[in-house]
């Protein structure tokens, strides 16, 4: 964390924004004092990635403690993803049913982090492989349905997923050719739907094909 001392609020962002090297929107703060008049003063927190996985970290730990646990952490930052892998001595109590008690501590990780540092941050808890597993199960079941629908033309609705795990599917099926992915449906009941798209013959007599989207 580091604390800038400027005369105005949006000089003291300017600042933060320079020495941290970043756009504002990118730019994660705390207003600590604001005052206007003649004695005007603004000192605001600035953070980096490192603040945020401490809070994260310390968050979690907090949490399964509470529950009478032990826990250790290990977390992996890449291309702007915070990976925590939790190990507890009940990792199953926090696993839950279908992976239900992991989501739900997931999702209040995130609004703690998100609402702390005023910024969304990507967040993704895992316990022994525990959603690597639930990726590749998806993602082979996926493609077992898109060659069906290659097969037949017919669209076929998957079972309803998390958010990161429609997104692992949506890329995974993103090469294969005359198929289509869509997200429909609310909440918890979201799914994706595999749809079959036929290709097209242009004027220059070359195949074209619907481009293939994927939306959240």
């Amino acid at each position: 964390m580091k604390k800038i001392v400027e005369k105005t609020l949006d000089e003291a962002i300017k600042t933060a924004c320079k020495e941290m090297e970043c756009e504002q929107n990118d730019l994660m703060y705390d207003v600590v004092e604001e005052k206007k008049g003649l004695f005007k003063k603004a000192i605001i927190n600035v953070y980096d990635v490192a603040d945020v996985i401490e809070y994260a970290e310390n968050y979690i730990k907090d949490v399964i403690s509470a529950l009478g646990l032990e826990v250790s952490l290990q977390t992996f930052y890449r291309d702007g993803i915070a990976k925590i892998l939790i190990e507890t001595n009940k990792n199953s109590l926090i696993i839950g049913a279908n992976g239900g008690t992991l989501q739900s501590l997931n999702e209040l990780v995130k609004l703690a982090v998100n609402t702390k540092f005023k910024k969304k941050f990507r967040i993704l808890l895992d316990i022994s492989d525990y959603k690597d597993k639930k990726y590749r199960k998806a993602i082979s079941i996926a493609k077992r349905v898109a060659k069906e629908v290659l097969k037949t033309h017919v669209d076929v609705k998957l079972d309803p997923m998390t958010p990161d795990e429609r997104k692992k599917v949506h890329t995974a099926l993103a090469s294969f050719k005359n198929i289509k992915t869509e997200s429909i449906g609310d909440g918890k009941d979201r799914a994706i739907v595999v749809k079959y798209i036929s290709s097209e013959i242009d004027n220059n007599g070359n195949t074209t094909t619907e481009v293939i989207e994927t939306k959240e």
